[in-house]
């Protein structure tokens, strides 16, 4: 059996509960130097880790990485860059130098191969998955994806990530300092992640702190934040553009290059504005920029047609809404996205009051689990968190409903099981 037909099957026919609960536990009290901060993760966010693991066929993960290396290409021509800038708000015209941390690719999944929904410049829950990648038993399949100490491998990998992009704008000097920001932090619900990512950075020699922006201030040239002067800042906000006025003096001190920040403005503004999925969906512009044709078929066979919703097209989205997912332009975490299946006239007066796309409906993945003693069928969509280009992890989610969501029972975020060629696969 294929590698494609095996992981399949095992997505349908394996019910191992792979999961070491108490392991996890363990491991996220030693990963935060804190203990009963993993029980007390466990039962504030019931629905945040799967029980089970997804299965993936090697050669479908490793198309997976094309698509990457194809996106990345197209990002890099000029031409690309001024057309998809045009839409960009000011802030985002400067270049300071960053790549964006731990950018998120999403995919589903097809028999034609994989489809990139989006690509992210937050993506969430990467150091959360590194541990989750190493609390696995093996099951019926095969063995767990922890081919060795994950989570170790990826802090390492993260750190170096944070230092490269403060290489990247800085001629000079040491990053010492990092400031983890997001709107009330303490409310967010992947806050036990940023307390994560605090202790494992904290481990490689930084210091860190967690802070609401309006906690910072900017002054003489530096950025500071409870007396501490802030060398570059983790940015978690879903302000892209840093406009609110909460976010003032994080503004001002990254428009002044008085700290670096990643990801910032302008590498949303490449990557992530919806509307660049117009571009990269299309093969004639994609052409007519100099993407090589290699990349092209990539990207045709992988990127689902995305158009602008605009009065003059109009009616034949109305009439094809079934086939049509519909995403505003600078939206994040599946804010206000509609299946056009779903979709009522009250809401779409909404999206045609601008601002919106509409890309051809792709189906997620299946797996099927047992929950309460049911068999029942989760969607399933799988992320690349990259830097550079560079795959760091691969994380899935299981959920049920329009769009991810967290608070599935039986679903949230699974590790992935890559599965090759091998006569052992299930049959």
């Amino acid at each position: 059996m294929t590698a494609a037909g095996a992981a399949e099957q095992a997505n349908i026919d394996c019910s191992c509960v792979t999961l070491n609960i108490d392991d996890l536990g363990y491991r996220l009290d030693l990963a935060v130097g804190r203990a009963g901060f993993g029980a007390s993760l466990v039962k504030t966010h019931p629905h945040l880790f799967a029980a089970s693991p997804v299965f993936m066929a090697a050669p479908t993960l490793a198309d997976m990485k094309r698509v990457v290396d194809a996106v990345e290409t197209v990002v890099r021509i000029p031409g690309y860059q001024e057309f998809v800038l045009a839409w960009a708000p000011p802030v985002a015209m400067n270049d300071f130098g960053p790549a964006g941390a731990l950018m998120g690719y999403d995919f589903h999944w097809t028999e034609s191969g994989p489809i990139l929904i989006e690509v992210n410049t937050n993506a969430g829950g990467a150091f959360l998955n590194a541990v989750l990648a190493d609390a696995q038993r093996a099951c019926c399949v095969g063995p767990s994806p922890s081919a060795g100490d994950v989570q170790s491998r990826f802090t390492t990998a993260a750190a170096t990530m944070f230092r490269r992009e403060w290489r990247r704008q800085r001629t000079a000097g040491t990053l010492r300092t990092i400031a983890i920001i997001d709107e009330d932090p303490q409310a967010q619900h992947l806050l036990p992640e940023f307390l994560l990512a605090q202790a494992q950075l904290e481990q490689q020699g930084f210091d860190v702190v967690v802070a609401d922006p309006g906690e910072l201030i900017a002054d003489a040239g530096r950025l500071w934040v409870s007396g501490k002067e802030i060398d570059l800042v983790y940015n978690r906000l879903v302000d892209f553009a840093l406009e609110q006025p909460a976010n003032t003096a994080l503004r001002k001190a990254y428009l002044h290059g008085e700290v670096v920040v990643t990801p910032n403005p302008h590498v949303h503004a490449l990557f992530a504005d919806k509307r660049n999925l117009i571009v990269l969906s299309d093969a004639n512009a994609l052409r007519e920029l100099g993407t090589p044709e290699d990349d092209i078929r990539m990207l045709q066979a992988s990127v689902p047609r995305t158009v602008a919703v605009t009065p003059a097209n109009a009616e034949t989205l109305w009439a094809d809404r079934r086939n049509q997912f519909f995403k505003p332009a600078r939206g994040y975490g599946s804010k206000a996205t509609y299946s056009g299946a779903k979709l009522t006239r009250r809401v779409w007066s909404e999206i045609l009051a601008g601002g919106y796309v509409a890309q051809a409906f792709a189906p997620p993945g299946r797996r099927r689990i047992y929950r309460d003693g049911a068999l029942v069928e989760l969607k399933v969509d799988v992320r690349l968190y990259t830097y550079e280009g560079e795959v760091l992890l691969v994380a899935a989610r299981l959920y049920q409903g329009q769009t991810t969501n967290m608070r599935t029972a039986g679903g949230g975020f699974a590790p992935v099981f890559e599965m090759g060629d091998q006569p052992g696969n299930p049959t």
